[in-house]
């Protein structure tokens, strides 16, 4: 959530910046509100002394024997008013809370303009996109021939957009993802984190997935409201919700494995096709939790932590900068990291690393005590896929491909299958 200060000293300035997220934001509106609950506040705190003042005197009255019926009418009637006037007060603050709630993050200065993803910028490449002398097979057929990836079998366990992994194709995923642990923990730094895989709908409001993205979500429960997560970013990121951390803590890097689930509403049509777009996915995310002056740099390793695992799995991505158009609703700064896909033959998006700033501290309350002043302030927090285990299953599955269907593993992951160099299709 922005800074309501920001609104009170410098409106016009939001005003513009919101528009660089084709928001049109509505100063008008949003300054009568303000003026209402001004007006309401200092007519409450008015009926609040002369209540005050009234009571006072029939207990003076009292004392001198004198008839305090009527003070006790004036009263009476004070505290109707008042009433009355704290429900005008808090419908006007229900209604400016709301209008804050719809509000997206101010983007950073560097995001650059732009309206869809076709507006992002390339920042750099790394690696070469393998030349094949053969007709390559995107991984669904792969999968297929290894008989290690089926969407049949789970459509009927569950429905479309579920998939069914088996034997040495399971257990690359399982590799990835044990892979990505060690490396974060061990070379990065980040404290493995395991957290629930359903939350309540304060966490996901602290992370800002409510209440705009409630279509996007798999409500498991309404009393209470219990929600599968859509990303470990959201329970790990809650364990700051309402606390105030210690300067000895700070800063705060932690990873976690979790499954993923997501509706994708809205997103039918899109990507039908194997293991790019589906509810459940298996992700391995990075969380930072930072002082202010530390989120930019942070932004910076946090992404080059997620980058170290496509280099170090040779596979050939890209790094791009999200344009104000593309860039997510939390976030003040995005990179996306796409990596090459030979059976689409292009670039798709693998991890998207973020800086929300204060965003999501202010919905969290989310604070560490500066020693300097001994008074807490917002941290900042920051994610990124470090990475999405089904996409990066499938870039090792589409660039590591033989003639014959066979899969070369990654010298990395070796270790992690027992020493086996290569799946031979029927192993």
């Amino acid at each position: 959530m922005l800074d309501p200060q920001l609104f009170r000293s410098e409106l016009e300035s939001v005003q513009v910046q919101l528009k660089r997220r084709a928001v049109d934001f509505n100063a008008d509106f949003y300054t009568d509100l303000e003026n209402k609950r001004k007006a309401i506040q200092v007519k409450t705190q008015k009926l609040q002394n002369e209540r005050n003042s009234r009571s006072k005197a029939i207990g003076q009255a009292k004392a001198k024997g004198e008839d305090v019926q009527p003070l006790l009418d004036q009263v009476q009637g004070l505290g109707e008013q008042l009433k009355q006037a704290e429900i005008e007060l808090a419908d006007v603050q229900l209604q400016i809370q709301g209008m804050m709630e719809g509000l997206p993050n101010i983007l950073d200065a560097s995001v650059p303009a732009g309206k869809s993803e076709e507006d992002n910028i390339e920042i750099s490449r790394w690696g070469e996109p393998p030349k094949f002398d053969f007709a390559v097979r995107d991984h669904v057929d792969l999968g297929a021939l290894h008989k290690g990836m089926d969407f049949e079998v789970a459509a009927k366990i569950t429905s479309a957009r579920f998939v069914a992994l088996k034997g040495n194709i399971a257990r690359l995923q399982r590799a990835l993802v044990q892979f990505m642990l060690d490396t974060h923990s061990t070379e990065h730094g980040y404290e493995e984190t395991y957290v629930p895989y359903i939350v309540n709908a304060d966490s996901l409001y602290g992370t800002g997935q409510l209440p705009k993205f409630a279509d996007d979500l798999f409500k498991v429960s309404s009393n209470p409201d219990l929600y599968l997560i859509p990303t470990a970013e959201v329970p790990v990121t809650n364990i700051v919700r309402n606390e105030i951390v210690d300067n000895a803590d700070m800063p705060m890097r932690m990873v976690a494995h979790t499954p993923c689930f997501r509706s994708e509403a809205g997103a039918y049509g899109r990507d039908v096709r194997g293991l790019i777009r589906q509810h459940q996915f298996e992700k391995v995310e990075l969380v930072q939790v930072v002082r202010a002056s530390e989120s930019e740099q942070a932004h910076e390793d946090l992404t080059a932590h997620a980058e170290t695992i496509l280099q170090k799995l040779n596979l050939p991505y890209r790094k791009v900068l999200l344009c104000a158009g593309d860039t997510g609703f939390s976030s003040a700064k995005t990179y996306d990291l796409e990596v090459w896909l030979p059976g689409q033959d292009t670039f798709r998006e693998i991890s998207s690393c973020s800086n929300f700033k204060d965003f999501q501290a202010r919905r969290l309350k989310a604070r560490w005590r500066n020693p300097e002043t001994g008074k807490p302030e917002l941290v900042h927090t920051l994610n990124g896929s470090g990475l999405a285990a089904g996409r990066t299953l499938v870039a090792v599955m589409e660039n590591n491909q033989t003639a014959e269907g066979n899969i070369n593993i990654p010298e990395v992951l070796q270790s992690y299958m027992g020493g086996i160099t290569v799946i031979n299709i029927g192993k």
